[in-house]
């Protein structure tokens, strides 16, 4: 069995406090971008089988989610479930803020819940998920949500980004959590996001923010860089996505984007055929 997991972006984050267990409750709109995607193998298998091809990994096999994926299902379904063989392509970046390996990982519960007939739901996939990353649940469902406390509580939203065109450029920066929202004080946005996705999207980037900008690109001005330039280039709206360090901009479909501007700011990719 084969698939292809997909990226996201978030429009819009806002850190809103910190929990008591030391994480945070956020607010942010989960938006899948499904053109640009990893591609994951999968089957039954008489030994238990991992390969990667494709970008180098940032971590051991023995740390990559679809394998903790496979072994959450595995531990609970120890008769149904057998040894399988996993093959991950990645094209995703990682430590893009595009939430790649969650991605795996998810794609990854879902498949051995097919091959193996489980029959688990929606709501027992998202559990599992959210046992291996915040935002790792919400590739579970694969659509536009809002999603709040620790980015894996959601609620469904009408949004299509149908009739624009996506530029993401991907630079050779590498933010950490722990970085990311060292710099960040929580409080209570000032505009509601699912208010703010009801009107055009060209006025998205006088209500729509992500928190995380702030001190990230103080201390990496080259992404604050590659938003301007799209601005400059004609975007409607720009924003990092997650806690970053990928730049994305939202264009009319039918824009013209001088691309050879950002090909040594980082890995770009342009989308089309958003749905």
């Amino acid at each position: 069995m084969t698939t292809q997991p997909n990226c996201k972006i978030n429009l819009g984050l806002h850190i809103v406090e910190k929990r008591p267990d030391g994480y945070h409750n956020i607010e942010t709109i989960f938006y899948p971008i499904k053109p640009l995607c990893d591609q994951l193998e999968i089957s039954p298998s008489d030994n238990f089988e991992f390969e990667i091809d494709g970008i180098a990994l940032d971590c051991t096999a023995e740390d990559n989610l679809c394998i903790k994926a496979y072994k959450l299902i595995k531990a609970d379904y120890p008769n149904e479930v057998t040894n399988v063989s996993i093959k991950l392509r990645k094209n995703i970046p990682f430590g893009a803020g595009l939430g790649g390996g969650s991605a795996d990982a998810a794609f990854t519960l879902t498949m051995i819940n097919t091959i193996f007939d489980l029959h688990l739901s929606t709501e027992q996939l998202q559990g599992y998920a959210r046992r291996i990353g915040a935002d790792c649940a919400f590739f579970i469902k694969n659509i536009p949500l809002y999603a709040t406390q620790k980015g894996d509580v959601f609620e469904d939203i009408t949004l299509s980004l149908r009739n624009y065109m996506l530029l993401i450029v991907k630079p050779d920066v590498y933010i950490s959590t722990a970085e990311a929202y060292s710099g960040v004080k929580p409080q209570k946005p000032k505009y509601n996001l699912k208010e703010i996705i009801a009107k055009p999207v060209e006025e998205w980037k006088n209500y729509m923010y992500n928190d995380f900008e702030k001190t990230i690109f103080e201390s990496h001005p080259l992404l604050a860089n590659i938003k301007e330039m799209m601005y400059t280039q004609g975007a409607l709206y720009t924003a990092m996505s997650g806690s970053g360090s990928t730049i994305f901009g939202i264009f009319d479909k039918n824009a013209e984007i001088n691309i050879e501007k950002f090909d040594n700011k980082g890995v770009t990719h342009i989308i089309r055929n958003l749905e």
